[in-house]
């Protein structure tokens, strides 16, 4: 379906659910290239790209979000068409351009100004709007990178584990998203990509900009949760290093004692078996023998 703002000169034309139908009347009516068509017609991910033509340019984007249990990052593809007086998107309802253009429907409705005047600056109005929802989205990781620095100490391991294996992933996903755009963007700002306006570059910069926090985060996000995961290794070894330890001074001081027990325990003569306080001063030698190697451990530091 096919829905349409006219803001000023310039049509903003999104189509919600593109059927064949609606791609075919894209290209019956604007003569977009057929393999631009195709690739709206594609259900794979493709790699972010900008189409130049003499008249339009096509442009496949890539931006985040998160799934419905608000722990995995996924990657929305938009694709759009930009001319001289049009901009064509395509989304399902609740994504976020589909949010957007019925945002501004009904900002046009109640006749407010939106000061766009030209494709150019529609164009820019929905990157930036794009740009700004996908710096909110890699915060939130941020967030998750604290939380785990948190639980890092946390007696539960699985926990971190779990923490720091989600946000490995989503940091890979966000890579994987934004490190192919960044070229792309980059080609606006140093003037490869015309449009259709003059005087374009100082807006493109800004988009360009927040991109480039992002990356920022993005790498800066990855080198905390590898170091974090390094130090949680580190951790975990010790700990296991110090249980290690204690059940093997455990069985030093129990050693000498299962011994004593086992030559008594045995059914032939020994030194005091028919003494009647045998019982009381064997166990006293033994508690005697075990107090001794625990004062010798610990004058070593060994426990």
């Amino acid at each position: 379906m096919i829905q349409t703002v006219k803001i000023g000169t310039i049509k903003w034309h999104h189509l919600l659910n593109p059927t064949d139908a609606d791609l075919q009347y894209l290209e019956d009516v604007f003569h977009f290239h057929e393999l631009d068509i195709e690739d709206c017609r594609s259900v794979l991910n493709q790699r972010p790209k900008i189409d130049i033509y003499d008249d339009y340019y096509f442009l496949i984007l890539h931006f985040p979000y998160f799934n419905k249990t608000n722990t995995f990052i996924k990657t929305r593809e938009e694709k759009i068409f930009w001319g001289k007086d049009f901009v064509i998107t395509m989304g399902r309802p609740g994504w976020i351009l589909s949010e957007k253009f019925e945002d501004t429907k009904s900002r046009i409705e109640n006749k407010e100004d939106l000061e766009i005047a030209t494709s150019d600056t529609l164009l820019y109005f929905i990157l930036e709007y794009v740009a700004k929802l996908s710096y909110g989205i890699v915060r939130r990781v941020g967030d998750h990178v604290d939380s785990v620095g948190r639980y890092l100490f946390d007696i539960n391991s699985i926990k971190t584990i779990e923490s720091i294996s989600v946000t490995q992933k989503n940091i890979i996903q966000l890579n994987t998203i934004f490190k192919p755009e960044l070229p792309l963007l980059k080609k606006f700002e140093s003037g490869q990509i015309e449009g259709f306006s003059e005087n374009m570059e100082d807006y493109w910069g800004n988009i360009l900009d927040v991109f480039n926090k992002i990356w920022d985060l993005i790498e800066d996000y990855s080198e905390l949760i590898v170091g974090l995961s390094r130090t949680f290794d580190s951790l975990q070894v010790n700990r296991s290093n110090e249980i290690m330890k204690i059940l093997t001074l455990v069985s030093a001081i129990t050693l000498p004692l299962n011994l004593i027990v086992g030559f008594y325990g045995m059914n032939v003569f020994l030194p005091m078996g028919d003494f009647k306080w045998a019982f009381l001063v064997i166990i006293g030698f033994m508690m005697l023998l075990s107090g001794g190697m625990i004062l010798y451990f610990k004058r070593k530091r060994w426990m």
